[in-house]
Formats: structure tokens, sequence, C-alpha cells
């Protein structure tokens, strides 16, 4: 179900990447202070700000897991962390060596932007060590869910306490797009569009993926036949989401079968 446009969402996600390097690369102008270096910064803050948007989409979706109780929005809530969780690490690379360029320095702790992102992955970082930590599905959901949201809700807030403070030279292209020219204003929203369309054909394919591997799971189940004697409990735990029912959870405990 989750597959469903994502050879169309593929094809859009490659040519949009590549008219956003072409015109990084053979349009944007150079900037007078920075130059070549300050091209990094149409990867780096639509990574970003794509991170950010997708930890506060997990949340959303930890919502609807809590209300409906489906285990479908436990799987997009943690696949939208995860792939978050990967922009951001790009998110950090990218402004380590902007800041080395410009500054001199690596890593800037009086720069809040930077600090402030470092804060929100930092916390999401402990997202997975989370599941792992639960044993049991539905509570694992529950608790992630629980997580989800209310880290969720504290993104938007560090980003208007940065909003509000004095920042030390670092751009700010939200509201205002920094008096961006034209060119590369035009540049920084296509880099955009190609970063959110990258991040939401991960997402498909993870999620395509993990109900692929979950059917068939079922399918050697039911080959295996349902009257068969019950198989040893496989030990370990696993911080991925269960994509089936409660019921059907319920079901594969008592058999001593993994759900996952």
């Amino acid at each position: 179900m989750y597959g469903k446009g994502l050879r169309a969402l593929s094809i859009s996600t490659v040519a949009v990447m590549t008219a956003a390097l072409a015109l990084v690369f053979f349009y944007a102008p150079l900037e007078a202070e920075q130059g070549f270096l300050q091209k990094i910064f149409y990867v780096h803050v639509p990574l970003a700000i794509v991170a950010l948007c997708g930890f506060v989409a997990g949340g959303i979706m930890a919502i609807q897991h809590l209300r409906t109780r489906d285990p479908s929005w436990d799987m997009r809530s943690y696949v939208a962390i995860h792939m978050s969780l990967i922009f951001g690490v790009g998110t950090l690379i990218t402004g380590s060596i902007w800041a080395k360029g410009s500054w001199g320095h690596w890593w800037v702790w009086d720069e809040p932007t930077l600090v402030s992102f470092l804060i929100v992955f930092l916390l999401y970082a402990t997202y997975q060590p989370l599941r792992f930590a639960i044993e049991d599905p539905e509570r694992q959901a529950r608790y992630a869910s629980v997580f989800a949201i209310t880290a969720g809700a504290f993104v938007p807030l560090n980003f208007i306490a940065v909003r509000l403070s004095t920042a030390y030279v670092h751009p700010r292209v939200l509201g205002g797009t920094s008096n961006l020219p034209a060119p590369m204003a035009l540049t920084f929203v296509v880099s955009l569009v190609a970063i959110a369309l990258l991040y939401t054909t991960l997402c498909k394919y993870e999620l395509t993926a993990k109900h692929a591997r979950a059917q068939l799971r079922a399918l050697r189940r039911r080959l295996a036949g349902e009257g068969a004697a019950a198989a040893p409990v496989r030990k370990g735990r696993s911080a991925a989401p269960t994509t089936l029912r409660p019921a059907a959870m319920m079901t594969a405990r008592a058999t001593g079968k993994d759900g996952i």
C-alpha cells in the first residue's frame, strides 16, 4: 500500500534534484565574501528545514496513532523520525564544513542556530534506544508516540526561541529570505523542493520495504501451517515498529511468533 506512485515520485525527485544542482553550479551567482563555499548553503539549509519538519510530522503521526491505535501510524512516525535523523546528520556535517570555511572553526558554541539544532538532534537520538528498551510491542508504540509528540512540540518552540535571539552571522532564510538576490532565491527554493522530494521518496521506500517484509513473514507463517506447533519465542528486541494490528499482535504473542 505504500508503494503506490513510488515510481513517479522517484522520477520527479531525480528531475528536480538535477535541476537544483544545475541551478546551484551554473545559475546562482557567487557570493561576494565567501565565493564558491557559499553554495553549500543550498544543501545545508534545506536539509535542516526538511529534517525539522520531519520531526514535527513524526509527532503529528504519533497523535494519529494514539487516537486510532492503528500501528501503521506508528510505522509512519518511526520512519519520519528515522529519516529526519539521517538528514540531521547531513545538516550537522555540512554546517561544520561551512563553519570551518567561514569562521575558521568546525563548530561555534555561541551560535544559537547551530547549538539549538544539535540539541534537537541529540533529543531525537534517544528515540530508538527508547524503543529498544521496551519489549512489549504495544507499550513500545505507545511510549514512542508520547515521546514523538513531546519532542515534536519542542521543535517549533526551540525555533521561535532562536529567532528571537541575536544570531552570530548565521543567515536567516525564513520570513524574508535574508534579502537574497532573485537568482539565489530561486535556486534556494528549487533546492528546498528537491530535498523535500528526496525525503518523501526515501520515506516511501522504507515504508514499502518494511511493509513487504511484514507481508513476507506473514506468508511464511501461513505456509508453515496455522495448526503447527508453536515455535519458540525469538529472543532479542527490535526498535522497528510492527505493521500488525493489536489483535494480530496478541495472536502472534500467543503462538510465540514475532509480529514485525
